[in-house]
């Protein structure tokens, strides 16, 4: 993903145009003209209640990223494009919204997706052209011509634009599916590896994530976790926990790609507090001090989150995940975190479902209270 073409302005009005182009209200990132549209807009009245005016423009809301930058912001990706079974995650930030009842801290609202399109890189110029002209029609040609419209290369650039305008503000990143982590990733690890070298990645997963490619495709929800494995420089800077579905076995991640993985059985044999012994010691013993959490809902066992793409039964329980994230806090510095993978509408029991919501709730909100942790 090349966005070298694209300098970042510098003027805050300008970083506030920009991304007001791409980001819209909790929930308005799915677009919806008829069908759907009524039900997506009583969910954004009620989670932001009095504060939305759907006439007003979301740049208002933004703008105060300028002024008085929010130590931690939460942003959803409601993406399902790059998902490989079976999609539904698009609608995870919503439920997990609706869990929150209200924004825990300043929201940034979705990025805009056209559920059509994964990243840039795979389009053809004409479909470039075409979806700028929908999407940004009030831009002026010249500056839309340069402008993304996938929704990793629109993610990308927005991580990239807050970086500039609010260097300080750590982002909760709400999924979608996993793929959706690939662009905080881009943006927030530099492209040598010498650069990232006190930087680790705790990644709760059932499935490993680290193909270079899927079917002829870089960037998707089975290869962002290879790619940011190399951006890191190998090393063991990764630590994937939860793993218990693998096309290779489980011997053959740890040598060939110089990564450390838990493999679910491995942590349900130790109680949820020598897990985060373990996981903290590993990071001190490398020389990690920046970490970033990636937690795919399918780590956890499917009695806790049978409502997401790839459920996996003999997973890791909420205490576990739960206790890393206890252990982790004050203790590193947070370069971010993310919740995917959570699908409500995939579980055809209503019991699963809810259960599978309320447990991306309690992460969401651990993550949250590890993330201003590390501001204190």
């Amino acid at each position: 993903m090349n966005h070298a073409r694209h300098p970042i302005p510098v003027h805050p009005d300008q970083i506030l145009d920009e991304l007001a182009a791409y980001l819209r209200p909790p929930g308005q990132g799915i677009h919806a003209f008829s069908t759907g549209k009524e039900a997506i807009d009583a969910a954004t009245a009620a989670y932001l209640g009095d504060a939305w005016n759907p006439s007003d423009s979301w740049r208002g809301h933004l703008s105060t990223l300028a002024t008085a930058p929010p130590p931690i912001a939460l942003l959803a990706i409601p993406c399902d494009t790059g998902a490989g079974i079976v999609r539904g995650a698009a609608w995870g930030p919503a439920a997990i919204r609706e869990g929150l009842g209200a924004a825990p801290v300043f929201d940034l609202g979705d990025v805009f997706c056209i559920p059509h399109l994964l990243d840039d890189e795979m389009c053809s110029e004409a479909q470039l052209t075409r979806s700028r002209a929908s999407v940004y029609a009030d831009v002026p040609a010249a500056q839309r011509a340069t402008m993304p419209v996938s929704a990793l290369s629109i993610a990308t650039r927005v991580y990239k634009l807050l970086a500039r305008l609010c260097p300080s503000t750590k982002i909760m990143l709400l999924g979608g599916d996993h793929s959706v982590t690939w662009p905080a990733m881009d943006a927030l690890l530099a492209e040598d590896p010498a650069d990232n070298a006190d930087v680790g990645i705790v990644h709760f997963d059932a499935h490993t994530d680290l193909l270079p490619e899927r079917l002829g495709v870089p960037y998707c929800f089975a290869t962002w976790a290879y790619h940011a494995n190399e951006r890191l420089g190998r090393g063991e800077r990764l630590l994937q926990l939860g793993i218990r579905a693998s096309g290779r076995e489980r011997g053959h991640w740890e040598p060939s790609l110089g990564v450390r993985q838990i493999w679910a059985d491995e942590a349900r044999a130790m109680s949820p507090e020598a897990l985060a012994d373990t996981v903290v010691t590993h990071l001190r013993d490398r020389g990690l001090h920046r970490i970033y959490v990636s937690n795919d809902l399918d780590g956890t066992d499917m009695h806790w989150a049978a409502a997401c793409g790839t459920p996996e039964p003999d997973g890791l329980t909420p205490a576990h995940v739960d206790a890393v994230l206890g252990a982790l806090a004050g203790k590193f510095q947070l370069l971010g975190a993310d919740l995917v993978e959570l699908a409500p509408g995939l579980s055809l029991d209503p019991k699963s479902a809810a259960r599978s919501v309320e447990t991306a709730v309690r992460y969401t909100r651990s993550s949250l209270d590890l993330l201003a942790a590390a501001l204190e």
